[in-house]
């Protein structure tokens, strides 16, 4: 049976059944009563029939559950628009040779993780020579030089060194989201940006965890990658993005 694409639910056993597993922890002690609280508050979330599969005590009165509920409410997906990188994706060889025929010198990108982060996995799997999932990082590209400056990069410094070395790109992970503080890392580096006249200087990407090419818009970068993107993705955006930029510039000049 074909699903209605216009009504859109969960299943669980059987198309549109609606079922929902959900999981959290109350700050009550383990028992009837817990259970009980627990099925009240999926309920008051608007899931029927809730049913507590599973209660663990965490003990200092926390306790853990796992509830199952039926979801009546239906999702349009053929209404859903979401906004997505706009590239065309190539692989390490492809994006060397792009970068020599189509712009004909090597590029400088310049990455770091900012603020208080001090986990680097993910810009190291974008940056780093050995790369990720088998993929190279940008520092085994040929024609790109690659600066990863590491961990906790106060946004000042990073702008500092990405005037310095007249860099192209500059790619921001944020891996820590407690407390929305991705939000103020990302949001201070394009403010300053600006401040100083810069934003327009450089193509400016995040990424992480938390990301996405929606929230990166909505924060002034030109770019977003979340989880599981790879060099290839990031940088099949940035060549043909800096490609765009300089022929509209070559184009501006020329009719000025």
């Amino acid at each position: 049976m074909n699903a209605d694409l216009t009504r859109v639910k969960p299943y669980g056993d059987t198309l549109d059944d609606g079922m929902v597993q959900l999981s959290f922890s109350l700050p009550v002690p383990a028992g009837l009563e817990a259970k009980e609280a627990a099925r009240q508050l999926v309920m008051k979330m608007g899931f029927d029939d809730p049913q507590v599969y599973h209660m663990k005590d965490l003990g200092e009165n926390y306790t853990f559950f796992i509830v199952y509920g039926k979801c009546q409410h239906t999702i349009d997906f053929t209404q859903i628009r979401v906004p997505q990188v706009k590239s065309q994706v190539m692989n390490f060889y492809e994006i060397n040779q792009f970068i020599r025929d189509k712009i004909g010198r090597k590029l400088v990108v310049i990455g770091a993780c900012t603020g208080t982060d001090a986990h680097t996995v993910g810009i190291d799997a974008i940056i780093n020579m050995k790369g990720y999932n088998g993929e190279y990082g940008l520092e085994r590209y040929p024609e790109i030089d690659a600066y990863n400056l590491g961990s906790q990069v106060p946004n000042e410094e990073l702008i500092m060194k990405a005037v310095e070395l007249n860099a192209d790109v500059i790619l921001v992970s944020q891996v820590v989201t407690q407390k929305g503080v991705h939000l103020t890392n990302l949001t201070e580096l394009v403010d300053l940006l600006e401040v100083e006249g810069l934003r327009d200087r450089f193509i400016l990407i995040c990424g992480g965890p938390r990301i996405s090419h929606e929230l990166a818009l909505e924060l002034g970068y030109d770019a977003g990658f979340g989880p599981g993107s790879l060099a290839p993705d990031v940088a099949s955006y940035f060549v043909q993005e800096l490609l765009q930029r300089e022929k509209h510039r070559n184009s501006y000049y020329a009719s000025n």
